[in-house]
């Protein structure tokens, strides 16, 4: 495998055309909603809600959402809607929070229509 391969396999994200894709390690019930740091292949965010029956992951979506400058329907949960372990398609993010800005500058150039 080639470093520039081996780094993408091993990163908390990546890019499906104009879906970005997150590997998102989940702390619930924290004292306030945060996007935190890389932890291994996934980044830690911290949400305020109680982990019963998916809630921390519907505020999750909700704390998120405006984060990425999209509405709540463009946020897919893939999997993990009751674990920590969880991985989000973002649709077309219009732009990015400042904790993620490598993400807008790594970003692949939209395909010709």
């Amino acid at each position: 495998m080639k470093p520039a391969a081996r780094q993408r396999a091993a990163s908390y994200y990546d890019w499906d055309a104009d879906v970005l894709v997150l590997n998102i390690l989940g702390r619930p019930a924290a004292p306030r909603d945060a996007i935190g740091r890389v932890q291994g292949t996934q980044l830690r965010v911290s949400v305020r809600a109680v982990p019963e029956g998916g809630r921390a992951t519907d505020h999750l979506v909700r704390f998120l959402a405006p984060l990425f400058g999209v509405p709540v329907s463009q946020i897919e949960v893939v999997f993990g809607r009751e674990s920590v372990h969880k991985q989000l398609r973002i649709r077309a993010p219009r732009c990015f929070p400042p904790e993620l800005a490598e993400l807008a500058s790594r970003r692949p150039p939209p395909r010709p229509a």
